[in-house]
């Protein structure tokens, strides 16, 4: 069973699946985060959709690379989680299934190419208490044993 986190889903609404994939990024100092500016300011674990017929893995490297500009190596999946929400980029109401990775940023090759993202280098206690959705937070949580 996964964990489902957010909004309660809302009956007669449709909610359209969408897979993404996500990371703590953890260089053993600090953990390097997102920072997306717009429609709502809010920390995030970088990391995005899965798009049909990608591979998880792929889409976690395109992603981080948007959003931080960082290169990753040797993701290892932690779980999943879904939460129902609203993503008003896409004008959509989603079910969200987001599997969790961990993985170690190894070069930071630009700037984040992703429209308001600001790649963020954060204590994993700090970024906890400021992480925008549940599941991330539970996420950190557990894997730091905070």
């Amino acid at each position: 069973m996964i964990r489902r986190y957010g909004e309660a889903v809302q009956p007669g609404r449709t909610y359209t699946r969408r897979p993404g994939a996500y990371a703590i990024l953890w260089d053993g100092d600090a953990m390097l985060t997102t920072f997306q500016a717009e429609p709502e300011p809010e920390l995030q674990l970088p990391g995005g959709g899965i798009d049909p017929g990608e591979h998880p893995v792929h889409a976690l490297h395109r992603e981080v690379m948007e959003e931080t500009g960082w290169a990753i190596s040797a993701p290892r999946r932690l779980g999943a989680f879904r939460r129902f929400a609203y993503m008003p980029d896409y004008d959509l109401w989603a079910e969200k299934l987001c599997h969790i990775y961990v993985a170690r940023p190894v070069l930071r090759r630009s700037a984040p190419t992703e429209p308001h993202h600001t790649a963020i280098w954060t204590a994993p206690a700090d970024a906890l208490a400021m992480l925008g959705n549940a599941g991330d937070a539970d996420f950190v949580r557990a894997y730091f044993g905070l």
